[in-house]
């Protein structure tokens, strides 16, 4: 029997902007799987990166790695990539992107993949593109980028804040791993922190830098600070620095319960542009 070649394969270096291109069609949700691009592109290879072609024409990607992210999948497109996809149980942490593609991709992949472990089904996805210090917000002075000396000041609180997130710690056993990649953050310049008396009292990360886009990630201000609205002053900075800089859009995405967190950010200017979903491995 002859068997159709599926219009959903690895992609190569060669497929580099006709895949930026999908993710710019909104750079907010395009923005992980961009940067994941640039960043194996320069590395000689984007084969974590899956692409599906309507007459010749790459028109959906599929990020395939530690996490499942689709961008510009459709309704006839997502058994495709569900079906590439099904045999990788064990490498996927999560599926996580715009509630739709999620939900749709989700349904294809469950029956054999098993229950997800959790399911946060509303996130708005928030952008801002104004600096804060236009709507009358007072960056915090003492925010700033955390050295490479101070990774492990950073641990205790990239911790607490996934644990917390999340519903269990970021590793079992040794830390060597995890410490890494907040090397690997904080190297890049890509954690941003206040520090009083050797403690990271605020801290979060650009997860993803491209189109002019960054995404930021586990914000989060130490427990017996809560409560004080700082969250608003020091994030505005970190808002301000990369405004100014590499990214005049700023996203990140919010579960729809933490009411707080949503206050906050509605205060610094953002608004909602959307929703993603996260299934939780």
């Amino acid at each position: 029997m002859l068997r159709t070649r599926s219009p959903v394969r690895p992609l190569s270096v060669a497929d580099r902007d006709a895949a930026l291109e999908v993710c710019a069609r909104e750079p907010a949700v395009g923005v992980f799987a961009a940067a994941r691009i640039l960043e194996g592109s320069a590395a000689g290879s984007l084969s974590s990166v899956l692409g599906h072609r309507e007459d010749g024409v790459l028109d959906g990607i599929c990020w395939a790695s530690a996490n499942v992210v689709p961008v510009g999948t459709t309704e006839a497109s997502r058994p495709l990539f569900a079906e590439r996809l099904r045999r990788w149980r064990g490498r996927c942490a999560s599926v996580f992107g715009p509630r739709e593609e999620v939900v749709g991709l989700w349904q294809h992949l469950e029956p054999h993949w098993g229950p997800a472990r959790a399911v946060r089904a509303h996130q708005p996805l928030l952008v801002a593109d104004r600096p804060p210090s236009t709507l009358g917000v007072e960056p915090d002075p003492r925010v700033r980028l955390a050295r490479r000396d101070e990774v492990d000041l950073v641990l205790p609180a990239a911790e607490h804040m996934f644990t917390a997130e999340i519903g269990y710690p970021p590793y079992t056993g040794s830390s060597r791993g995890y410490r890494a990649s907040l090397a690997s953050l904080v190297g890049r310049g890509h954690t941003y922190v206040v520090v009083e008396d050797g403690e990271v009292v605020f801290k979060t990360d650009i997860g993803s830098l491209a189109l002019g886009c960054a995404q930021l990630q586990g914000v989060w201000v130490t427990p017996r600070l809560r409560g004080q609205g700082l969250a608003v002053p020091m994030l505005a900075a970190v808002l301000e620095h990369l405004m100014v800089g590499p990214a005049p859009l700023v996203s990140l995405y919010v579960n729809a319960f933490n009411a707080p967190a949503r206050a906050t950010y509605e205060r610094l200017g953002f608004r909602a542009e959307g929703e993603f979903t996260t299934v939780l491995l």
